[in-house]
């Protein structure tokens, strides 16, 4: 924490710190705000003078929070807190430098809340930052979001109504696990049971979110992240395998995950897995992998290597 602070800033970061961790022991307190746990000490004291309940308790599990129905003052933002925000939106949304987004106008609304110094920084960085569009991005809508994060904080089944990037639409009976942000695109990760198997859906595809009266239970251990690499390649309308003639060590660098699953084969390796885009697979994964490989299935990838190869060999072809 900043050295600088006026005993009143210190006093109302004091304020924020029992806020956000009730319990909080008096050297951890002191920790929290660079001090001694005697100076700690000194702004509970300064709080509970200003009218603030602020309850202790000793003993091994003791520690300081604050009283029921404590009417909290506005948020307050250090100078790096403020610019730290600031370029997290941007980074993740470069419209948020126009005021008439959705996420712009929140920001700014941020922005004016915050104090002169502090908010005149922000403000400069948003007005004077540039951030590039991430084309593989996608921003789902906000109460879809919603819905499915209510859903699996309060763990009940939900029924959604699914697009596929083809333009099939179904609905699906799942137990929403997790949302989860990967480069850009938001997953929703899930049990469906209607194919009785882990299912990655992208949020900005869901059309409808419907919660039911049923109740689920995640599974044990569950690392939501890890759970999405390992199934993005599974599950979708189009059967693949790619027979590489190199070690799976050798050829696992250069395999993405939702590419699917690479096994031993002989002296080689094997890809199995499955996409809704087998032009995307072939034109921007396959093509991309330094070794020899094979496609034995299934019927629409192979056509889709086929039409690549045919227009990689007509570039080289010798013109009339």
């Amino acid at each position: 924490m900043p050295t600088d602070l006026s005993p009143t800033a210190r006093a109302l970061r004091t304020m924020e710190i029992l806020q956000t961790r009730p319990g909080v022991t008096a050297d951890e307190l002191a920790a929290c705000l660079g001090v001694t746990e005697r100076a700690a000490r000194r702004y509970v004291g300064i709080l509970r003078e200003a009218g603030i309940p602020v309850e202790s308790t000793r003993g091994p599990y003791g520690g300081y929070r604050l009283g029921r129905g404590t009417r909290l003052p506005p948020v307050a933002f250090t100078e790096p807190e403020a610019l730290g925000l600031v370029m997290a939106v941007l980074d993740r949304q470069p419209a948020a430098t126009d005021v008439d987004d959705l996420v712009g106008s929140a920001l700014a609304k941020v922005i004016r809340a915050l104090p002169e110094r502090v908010g005149r920084q922000a403000a400069a960085l948003r007005e004077h930052a540039s951030a590039a569009p991430d084309p593989r991005s996608a921003r789902p809508d906000p109460a879809t979001t919603s819905a499915l994060v209510a859903a699996i904080a309060s763990r009940r089944r939900v029924l959604v109504t699914y697009r596929s990037e083809s333009g099939n639409e179904w609905e699906a009976d799942v137990d929403p696990w997790a949302v989860v942000v990967r480069h850009g695109r938001w997953y929703l990760l899930c049990h469906s049971h209607r194919a009785d198997a882990i299912r990655t859906y992208r949020v900005d595809r869901i059309r409808a979110v419907q919660q039911t009266t049923r109740a689920f239970e995640p599974p044990d251990g569950l690392d939501p992240v890890a759970a999405l690499e390992e199934n993005l390649g599974t599950g979708w309308e189009f059967p693949t395998r790619v027979v590489f003639d190199a070690a799976p060590g050798e050829v696992t660098p250069w395999v993405r995950p939702p590419m699917g699953r690479l096994e031993p084969l002989g002296d080689g390796c094997v890809l199995v897995g499955s996409t809704s885009n087998p032009e995307m697979y072939a034109q921007e994964w396959l093509a991309t992998v330094p070794f020899a490989f094979r496609v034995e299935g299934g019927q629409e990838l192979r056509a889709a290597v086929a039409r690549l190869a045919s227009r990689f060999a007509a570039a080289l072809a010798d013109r009339p």
